[in-house]
């Protein structure tokens, strides 16, 4: 038998199938015929027929773990993810180890970026199932991009740090400037015999970054009081100059 013909028969079984689980559904709406019938639904690509069967039946047995699983599933194969989710995270409340929900949020999880709780799903699959691939394949592949958000994370953090001391240091030599400047003023204008100058006023955050560049205002301190002495005292600077040359 071809392929072809296998499949053609698959098909008419199924349909059979459906009809008669359908026709069970009818006559007694209270049983839960609507778990296979749904599930029948399922394997036709009959997505919208199987959440319809099920949110039936969920009225009647409210509470239903196999049904609310099997919705949840109906639900993400016909693109309502938000569904899809609400009714399975209540489903893994009433049984935390539901390996079929959790296969399904494990996806869902993925898709929607929620990396640590597609890695919870994956874990409690498998605790049970230490060698289930499908699990390990979305753990490791979750894992992989955590661990990339991460780096990414540092590099960011550390490229802002970076920018931050950039900034500060072009701020210090700007006040390094600015301070010399306001000292060499008040060197000239003592020599000039205004020998009550009072110094340049700075903020509390200016003073503590002027401190780092103190070797500098300390120089042209030195040399301001070099000039104080020989306005107080210029016979005794010419004496030591005279001295000096000879």
């Amino acid at each position: 038998m071809s392929n072809g013909m296998a499949s053609g028969s698959r098909k008419t079984n199924n349909a059979a199938e459906i009809d008669r689980l359908a026709l069970a559904f009818a006559k007694e709406p209270e049983s839960k015929v609507f778990i296979p019938l749904a599930e029948e639904y399922g394997k036709a690509g009959m997505w919208d027929e199987a959440a319809g069967v099920l949110e039936d039946g969920l009225r009647t047995y409210p509470g239903f773990i196999t049904a609310m699983v099997a919705l949840g599933r109906a639900y993400e194969q016909i693109n309502q993810p938000v569904k899809a989710k609400a009714i399975l995270e209540e489903a893994i409340k009433l049984s935390p180890d539901n390996l079929r929900a959790h296969r399904t949020l494990a996806k869902l999880y993925a898709e929607q970026g929620t990396n640590n709780a597609a890695i919870r799903s994956c874990n409690v699959i498998l605790d049970l199932h230490p060698q289930d691939q499908e699990a390990l394949s979305l753990r490791a592949g979750l894992e992989a991009s955590r661990g990339q958000v991460a780096e990414d994370d540092r590099i960011r953090v550390e490229e802002k740090r970076t920018s931050t001391r950039i900034h500060e240091d072009g701020h210090g030599e700007h006040m390094e400037s600015t301070v010399t400047s306001a000292t060499v003023a008040q060197a000239n204008e003592t020599d000039n015999g205004s020998l009550s100058v009072a110094p340049p006023r700075f903020t509390a955050t200016q003073e503590s970054r002027t401190v780092a560049k103190s070797s500098v205002v300390k120089q042209l301190e030195q040399w301001l009081s070099s000039i104080q002495a020989r306005r107080r005292d210029p016979q005794g600077s010419s004496a030591l100059t005279s001295k000096t040359s000879s």
